[in-house]
C-alpha cells in the first residue's frame, strides 16, 4: 500500500513545477536532461525578448523574493470549526480564518479556475494600516507567531509608517504574491475588483497590469464615497476612492449588463405613453446618427411626421426602413421639435420589454449614489455601535459590483481575501434574496487582535474575525426573521408559487489555518529516539478525524463544501466524499469486513474514479493491511493510500 508522503502529498501545488510542465508542453525542445536551456529558449522566442538595459519595467526592492514566496508551497491545513459555523451540514459558503497568503496557496488545487469574481479591500497603505512580513522559510510558523498562537508574547502586526524608508516597497511585497495566487483561482471569464485610494492607486494599476495583463484592464471605477469634505483638506476636497476592475481574460468576458437601480429609473425613465404600464415608462434617444457611418444609402429615407410632412436626416438614420416601419406600428417612435420648431425623430427605450420584464443596462464607471455612511449605518443596525468596525464598505457598493462581476451568472463563487467585517458576504446574501441568485461566498481574514481599549473589544470581540463571523450570523438571523414575517403576511392569500425558486443558503462553514495534522519524518541525532517511538502514529495527538479529513480534501483538490456522507461499515466510520470520489477510514483495528464493505461501494456509487485512504496504523494486523490492497484492486479501485 502506497503511503502519502508529507513532503509531496502533504504540500500544496508547487507552482514552479506546474509552470515548468506547461513550458515543456509548449517548448519541449528547450529542455536538456530535464533542465531549461535558456539560449535555446531565447532562439525560440525570437524578437519577443527585450534584453536592452534601459527598457520600460515596473520593479522594486524585494520583487523577486515576493515572486518566490508566491511559488513556495504551503505545508499548512485548514481545520474545520463546526461549533462556530451556521448550518454546517448544508451550507456551501466558507469563512476561513488565517493569513490570506497561506490560505490562497492551500486553495490552489481545490479552487483552480472556479472563482467567478474576486473583490478585495486591502490595506490602503495610509501609514496606519498594518503590513505584516511574509516569512519565506516558514509562513505557517510566521502566522502562528504573529497572531500570538505559539509565542506567549506574540509579535505585533506593525504599521507601515511613511518614514520607514520602505513605504511603497513593503506594501507591494505584501500585495504581489497574493494577487498572483488569486489570479490562478479565477475562471477564464472571471473578474477582480480592488478598492484603493490615491496613496497606492498608481502602483496598484502597474502591479495589476503585470499580474493580469494590460490588455485585461477593464476600468477604473470612481466611487464618490461621501457628500462633501471637511476642514482637514489642505487643497482640494477629496470625495472619491477607486475600484480597479481587471478580467482574467478580456476575450472570454461576455458583454456586461446589470439590472437598473431605482435611482436610475427615477432619473432617466420619466415619460409615459399608451404602452404604460405593460412596458413601463420610457426614455428617448435620437434616431439620427451623430456622425456619418459610411455610404449607406439604405439608411437615408423620409419618415412621415405628426403633421404629415416628410422628415429627412442630415446624415442618416440608425435604423433601416423595415425597422422603422415595425417601430411605428408598435408606437416606439417619438417626435420632438427642436429649437427651430422642426420635427426630430427619437426612439423610445422602454423600461420593460413586451413581456413586462425590466430591461438591463450598462453600468457607469462612476458610482455616486452610495456613501460610506451607508456602511456605517449597517454596522449600527446590526451591532448598535458604529465603532465596532469603523468605515466598512457598504454592502450596497459591493452588491453593485456583484451585479457587474457575476453578469447574470446565478450560481457562482465570490471570493474576498481581505474580508474585514464581511460586507461582501452581506452583499452576497442580499443578492441571493433579491435576484434569485445562488452565489456562494468565500471570506478570508487574518485574526488580527482588537485593541483592548477599542469598542469592539469592550463588546466582546477579541479579533477582527470575530466581528466578521458575528456579522454574518446577525445578517442571517435578520433575513430569517424577514422571511418568517413575509410568510405570515402571505398566509391565506392566493399566491402563485414558483417551484423553480432557488433555496436560500443561509449558513457558512468556518475553517482555521493551522500546521499540518500529519507529523513529518524529520529525524536527526537529537530527536531520533523520540521519532522512532512516535512514527507509528503519525497524526498529531490533539487533532481530530475531521481535521485530517479536510486536509485530505485539500490535498486531493476537492471543494471544502463537497457533500460528505458518514456511514458505519462493520463497526467502523467510513467517510464517503463527493458521491464516492474519495473514501476515507481513519479508525483503528480495521478488519477485512470493513475493507470488503468499502469494495462494495464501488458498484453502489459508480464514481468515475474512486480513491481510498486509511490510517497506516489503523489495520488490525499486517495480514489485513496486505490483503486490503488486493481486495480493493479486485473491485476496480487502484488508488489506495495510507497516511
Amino acid at each position: 500500500m502506497e503511503k502519502l508522503d508529507p513532503k509531496t502529498d502533504g504540500a500544496t501545488v508547487d507552482i514552479v513545477d506546474t509552470n515548468i510542465e506547461n513550458l515543456k508542453e509548449l517548448f519541449p525542445d528547450v529542455f536538456t536532461e530535464g533542465k531549461i536551456d535558456f539560449d535555446t529558449l531565447r532562439e525560440v522566442l525570437g524578437d519577443y525578448i527585450d534584453d536592452r538595459q534601459e527598457r520600460y519595467s515596473f520593479t522594486w526592492n524585494g520583487k523577486s523574493l515576493a515572486r518566490r514566496i508566491a511559488q513556495t508551497p504551503s505545508t499548512g491545513t485548514l481545520r474545520p470549526c463546526p461549533e462556530e459555523s451556521v448550518n454546517w451540514d448544508t451550507t456551501q459558503n466558507l469563512f476561513i480564518e488565517g493569513d490570506n497568503l497561506e490560505v490562497l496557496k492551500l486553495m490552489q488545487k481545490s479552487y483552480h479556475k472556479k472563482v467567478k469574481m474576486i473583490y478585495i479591500d486591502p490595506p490602503y497603505n495610509t501609514g496606519k494600516d498594518f503590513i505584516y512580513p511574509d516569512n519565506f522559510r516558514d509562513n505557517i510558523k510566521n502566522y502562528l507567531e504573529l497572531t500570538g498562537q505559539t509565542d506567549e508574547e506574540g509579535r505585533k502586526l506593525s504599521s507601515n509608517a511613511e518614514t520607514s524608508g520602505r513605504y511603497h516597497t513593503d506594501w507591494l511585497n505584501m500585495m504581489y504574491p497574493r494577487l498572483k495566487l488569486a489570479r490562478n483561482l479565477l475562471r477564464d471569464d472571471g473578474v477582480i475588483f480592488i478598492s484603493i485610494d490615491d496613496t497606492e492607486v498608481a502602483n496598484l494599476r502597474k502591479l495589476c497590469d503585470e499580474v493580469f495583463g494590460e490588455e485585461n484592464f477593464i476600468d477604473c471605477i470612481i466611487w464618490k464615497k461621501r457628500y462633501g469634505g471637511g476642514a482637514k483638506e489642505k487643497y482640494l476636497v477629496t470625495v472619491q476612492e477607486y475600484i480597479l476592475m481587471y478580467a482574467k481574460s478580456e476575450g472570454d468576458l461576455d458583454e456586461i449588463y446589470i439590472p437598473l437601480d431605482d435611482a436610475s429609473i427615477e432619473r432617466y425613465y420619466t415619460q409615459r405613453d399608451n404602452n404604460y404600464p405593460i412596458r413601463g415608462p420610457y426614455r428617448t434617444h435620437p434616431l439620427e446618427a451623430t456622425k456619418s457611418m459610411g455610404e449607406r444609402r439604405n439608411l437615408v429615407f423620409p419618415i412621415i411626421g405628426p403633421d404629415g410632412k416628410e422628415i429627412l436626416p442630415k446624415r442618416q438614420w440608425l435604423w433601416s426602413t423595415e425597422r422603422v416601419i415595425e417601430a411605428t406600428a408598435k408606437d416606439e417612435l417619438a417626435f420632438i421639435k427642436d429649437r427651430d420648431g422642426q420635427w426630430t425623430v427619437h426612439t423610445k427605450q422602454y423600461l420593460k420589454d413586451e413581456n413586462g420584464i425590466i430591461r438591463k443596462g450598462k453600468s457607469f464607471s462612476l458610482i455616486d449614489d452610495i456613501y460610506t455612511q451607508h456602511g456605517t449605518n449597517e454596522i449600527i443596525d446590526l451591532f448598535g455601535n458604529a465603532q465596532v468596525f469603523p468605515f466598512p464598505k457598504p454592502s450596497d457598493l459591493i452588491l453593485r459590483l456583484l451585479q457587474i462581476g457575476l453578469n447574470d451568472q446565478k450560481d457562482a463563487i465570490v471570493l474576498d481575501f481581505f474580508a474585514g467585517s464581511c460586507s461582501t458576504a452581506h452583499a452576497a446574501l442580499r443578492l441571493n434574496i433579491s435576484e434569485e441568485y445562488q452565489c456562494k461566498f468565500i471570506m478570508i481574514q487574518l485574526p488580527e487582535q482588537c485593541d483592548e481599549t477599542s469598542d469592539a473589544f469592550q463588546e466582546g470581540f477579541t479579533t477582527i474575525t470575530d466581528i466578521g463571523k458575528e456579522r454574518i450570523r446577525r445578517v442571517i438571523k435578520k433575513i430569517e426573521a424577514e422571511q418568517e414575517q413575509k410568510a405570515n403576511e402571505e398566509k391565506g392569500k392566493l399566491l402563485s408559487t414558483n417551484e423553480d425558486m432557488p433555496e436560500l443558503d443561509l449558513g457558512f462553514k468556518v475553517f482555521k489555518l493551522d500546521s499540518s495534522n500529519i507529523i513529518p519524518w524529520d529525524a536527526d541525532f537529537d530527536n531520533l529516539e523520540h521519532i522512532l517511538f512516535t512514527s507509528v502514529e503519525n497524526i498529531k495527538l490533539e487533532r481530530k478525524k475531521e481535521d485530517v479529513l479536510y486536509e485530505l480534501l485539500l490535498k486531493y483538490g476537492l471543494d471544502l463544501a463537497v457533500p460528505i456522507q458518514e456511514r458505519k461499515i462493520a463497526g467502523k466510520t467510513v467517510y464517503i466524499i463527493g458521491a464516492g470520489a474519495l473514501i476515507v477510514c481513519l479508525d483503528d483495528k480495521i478488519t477485512l469486513d470493513t475493507v470488503e464493505g468499502i469494495a462494495k461501494l464501488r458498484d453502489e456509487l459508480k464514481p468515475e474514479v474512486m480513491r481510498v485512504v486509511f490510517k497506516d496504523s489503523g489495520f488490525k494486523d499486517d495480514v489485513v493491511k496486505t490483503n486490503t490492497v488486493q481486495i480493493l484492486r479486485h473491485a476496480g479501485i487502484e488508488d489506495v493510500r495510507s497516511l
